[in-house]
């Protein structure tokens, strides 16, 4: 299986070929998947350097013409170095594009810390009207691509080299119902639906999988508590751990519930490591999560949100 980036230099070089409109501007990180692409669509595959400001100050002038920039690099180097473009240049000028991350929240972990971006998603949040897709497969990452190429809003897909077996259906843009309970209900957002599916073996809870966060399928999780007395309800991120609670808080606001957030932490881990010694030091291995979700079902762990 490809990953996901390989997959979204495949699909987009393909997308090239079929749209005019399209551009891809990007800042050195995976110029090598895009070389016969920028052979046949010189004007339209723009490599800035590293220059990630002018990065999404470029894809704004595209925009503002009337073109349809996917504009990629790593996710710290997308969203927060230019966080102040993505802000004005593309929010506060009204045009949309489409970001494609890769990296994540710890996808390189020999890169350090200046390469990891747990806090991507919880950053665009201060900002409004941005569409997030988080795929948990390449199939997945290439059917949510060419969905977002085909508007004029904005965009954030965060990809991953992290991914789940088999994909899931992303039609609609709602979360997707993996398994049915009545003991409560854990969202899996992305690449983290495994793990989830291995700790809630045998558990009596509802699995919904999300690989569009924002806007936030709060109906889908309303219908999920629907036959609760008391809604308890579990958000798996694989970035910023209670980067979704308050949006699931606002979602049950009237009926009682209580929210575990559960995702990467704030405290920065400073040995390098490997992707698995991350995955497990957060807590989002299996193990892991089966403890922290049944602790929070019987009432002895303490909600965050």
């Amino acid at each position: 299986m490809d990953n996901m980036r390989e997959r979204f230099a495949a699909t987009t070089s393909r997308l090239l070929d079929e749209d005019p409109r399209l551009a891809v501007v990007l800042a050195e990180i995976t110029r090598d998947g895009f070389p016969d692409a920028a052979r046949a669509h010189p004007g339209r595959v723009v490599n800035v350097g590293i220059r990630e400001q002018l990065l999404i100050g470029a894809a704004a002038g595209m925009a503002l013409t009337g073109m349809r920039p996917v504009v990629h690099t790593f996710a710290s180097f997308l969203v927060e170095r230019p966080f102040e473009q993505v802000k004005l240049d593309l929010g506060h000028q009204g045009v949309g594009a489409v970001l494609v991350s890769a990296g994540g929240s710890y996808d390189w972990p020999a890169g350090g810390f200046t390469h990891m971006s747990p806090g991507d998603v919880a950053l665009l949040d201060t900002l409004d009207g941005w569409t997030v897709h988080v795929p948990g497969h390449p199939d997945e990452a290439e059917a949510l691509l060419r969905r977002a190429v085909r508007g004029d809003d904005r965009v954030y897909v965060r990809l991953s080299v992290q991914a789940n077996q088999r994909p899931r259906p992303v039609t609609g843009g709602g979360f997707h119902t993996v398994r049915e309970g009545h003991g409560g209900v854990v969202v899996a957002v992305g690449p983290v639906l495994d793990a989830v599916l291995e700790a809630t073996e045998g558990m009596d809870v509802t699995v919904l999988y999300a690989t569009t966060v924002r806007p936030f399928d709060g109906a889908a999780l309303r219908w999920a508590t629907d036959a609760h007395d008391r809604a308890d309800v579990v958000l798996v991120e694989p970035y910023l751990a209670g980067t979704s609670t308050a949006a699931a808080n606002d979602a049950l606001a009237d009926r009682p519930h209580r929210v575990l957030g559960l995702g990467v932490g704030r405290k920065e881990l400073r040995r390098y490591g490997q992707i698995e010694e991350h995955v497990a030091a957060h807590g989002l291995d299996a193990a892991s999560l089966h403890r922290s979700i049944t602790g929070f079902l019987a009432g002895t762990s303490r909600p965050q949100g």
